[in-house]
């Protein structure tokens, strides 16, 4: 029985226990034991190491569904293997907006997401907006940000140390300079004063743009952007502080534009990362994008691989310095131009995420 071990063992070069044991005709209780007395080490010795590696290489942000959908493995097999290494993703705590001052006074829009005709359907029709608090170490600073109603994908962002009409304006701008939002798009946001200023109403009219806002008191009608700040503060964060507006600002741009656009997988999406599926949507008739919704999840990435052309996904590169991260991040505000390519060429990939638990607030 050792020998047709070894031969099958050696042949297989991968510890298949159902291959091995349908091969050996026992039980697998028989087949553990036999393991056991031996001395051999465990049956998934490389999916193991697998895991582990996706596991950190995405800063322990994914679980079990979204690492089994990134290696194209088992959920089941993935969820043991991560039990076993004792690798636990990072949880989202409560969290309850406080952002929304709606006793300005002035006129709220309507809400257009209540019309069946509005509903979107494609990428650019109709992004959501909001401002989160983000604590430092020298007080808060405030993050306005617009998604992509169908995409997930964040298609602007800004980041001050004052909560403006000018920050949402900033955001939207960037927005709009990547020509991610097309004409007669609607934007919808929580009743804010800063989007209820003359200067962000003025924007929007001037660049064609329809205003929607949430009821009253209601944060369901927005919640796909409390969504994504919850897992922001959850994933970034992690319930410390940043040292700086400069720190902050730097780890975001590499949260956002070197992670959650290109690399994170929703599950919405069918476990596709939002700049894969607006690439689709948006270069690819619909036919290959549901013909790649409807493979399993095992053999999505795969056939993702495969199409070289609309592979959007890009590779690990070098570790960037300080410096050079700084200065990147200074041309998000500076350039008229779409940095996408920039983003996506040298954002660092492989950086795991920081944690701020020791600082303190004073």
């Amino acid at each position: 029985m050792r020998g047709k071990y070894e031969f099958i063992e050696r042949e297989s070069g991968r510890y298949r226990i159902e291959i091995l044991c349908r091969a050996l005709k026992v039980s697998r209780s028989c087949y553990y034991a036999y393991r056991e007395r031996l001395g051999l080490p465990g049956g998934f010795d490389e999916e193991a190491k697998r895991v582990k590696e996706c596991f950190y290489k995405n800063s322990r942000r994914y679980g079990s569904r979204r690492v089994a959908a990134e290696l194209g493995m088992g959920r089941f097999l993935v969820r043991r293997l991560m039990r076993e290494q004792n690798l636990q993703a990072i949880q989202p705590r409560g969290f309850r907006p406080r952002t929304t001052d709606s006793g300005h006074g002035l006129l709220a829009s309507p809400n257009l997401m209540l019309e069946a005709k509005n509903k979107p359907q494609t990428w650019g029709e109709c992004v959501v907006g909001d401002i989160t608090y983000i604590a430092t170490a020298n007080g808060w600073i405030y993050l306005a940000m617009f998604q992509d109603k169908v995409t997930k994908r964040l298609v602007g962002w800004a980041i001050s140390d004052r909560m403006t009409a000018y920050l949402v304006i900033r955001a939207l701008q960037m927005a709009l300079r990547r020509g991610l939002i097309k004409r007669r798009c609607i934007v919808h946001t929580d009743r804010g004063s800063q989007y209820v200023s003359i200067d962000f109403r003025a924007s929007l009219k001037r660049c064609g743009l329809r205003q929607s806002m949430s009821a009253k008191g209601n944060c369901y009608d927005n919640a796909q952007a409390e969504s994504f700040f919850s897992r922001f503060k959850a994933e970034l964060v992690e319930g410390g502080v940043f040292a700086s507006l400069a720190e902050a600002r730097t780890e975001i741009f590499t949260y956002i534009e070197g992670f959650y656009n290109p690399h994170r997988l929703h599950s919405s999406l069918g476990y596709l990362t939002p700049i894969e599926f607006e690439t689709l949507s948006r270069f690819d008739n619909h036919n290959l994008l549901t013909q790649i919704l409807n493979q399993p999840v095992k053999q999505r990435r795969a056939m993702l691989a495969s199409i070289l052309s609309r592979n959007n996904r890009p590779g690990t590169h070098r570790k960037m310095t300080k410096s050079e991260t700084t200065n990147l991040v200074s041309l998000t505000h500076q350039l008229p131009l779409s940095i996408d390519s920039l983003c996506l060429k040298n954002a660092n990939l492989n950086q795991n995420s920081t944690k701020r638990s020791e600082r303190i607030l004073s």
